[in-house]
């Protein structure tokens, strides 16, 4: 059956992979991933699903990448007139939560091979602390250990995981926070 045009047609933006991808986010989060499929995501933008592999030659798998990229890549805004550990804490924060408005998304963050979507975050975290007088070789990794801290801590938290074993409920953010400044107090 050949889906016929709809009035909207002639209304609508036109297809990009922006705007696919954007499309694919609000399905993730609102259904969850595994309600991602190419026949609704064609439903959600009006078009066919066939469509969306004009944009998307490699189909599914591009989609998943494009959303590991979209939601994954956050560069730390350098602010030289901020000590860099306040830089990364901010950074940190809004990277949480930007994580945690994602959910969906975090399976495939920190499952996917897709390293060229965290390369822009890890020079962008690395880049502050060298402008704070942090060697190269440290500053290298205390990025790629930030970035896991995050990913990891919200990976956790998104999972509501009580590690502890103990029968409390967990203060996330007080967590967050003491591990954060853990990590970023041992950069030296």
């Amino acid at each position: 059956m050949v889906r016929q045009p709809s009035i909207n047609a002639q209304h609508r933006p036109p297809l990009s992979t922006e705007r696919i991808i954007e499309a694919a986010l609000q399905i993730v989060d609102g259904q969850g991933l595994g309600r991602l499929t190419m026949r609704r995501l064609g439903d959600s933008l009006e078009v066919e699903a066939m469509a969306i592999y004009h944009h998307l030659p490699r189909g599914k798998e591009q989609l998943l990448d494009g959303l590991v990229a979209h939601v994954a890549s956050a560069p730390a805004e350098d602010t030289p007139s901020r000590p860099w550990q306040d830089v990364l804490r901010g950074w940190a924060g809004d990277y949480r939560g930007r994580l945690m408005a994602h959910a969906g998304v975090l399976p495939l963050v920190v499952t996917r091979r897709n390293p060229a979507a965290l390369t822009t975050t890890v020079a962008s975290l690395r880049e502050v602390m060298r402008r704070g007088g942090i060697a190269e070789g440290a500053a290298a990794a205390a990025a790629h250990t930030l970035l896991g801290y995050v990913i990891g801590h919200t990976a956790l938290e998104v999972r509501g995981t009580n590690e502890d074993g103990a029968d409390r409920v967990v203060d996330w953010e007080a967590r967050f926070t003491a591990g954060l400044d853990l990590v970023i107090g041992g950069v030296r």
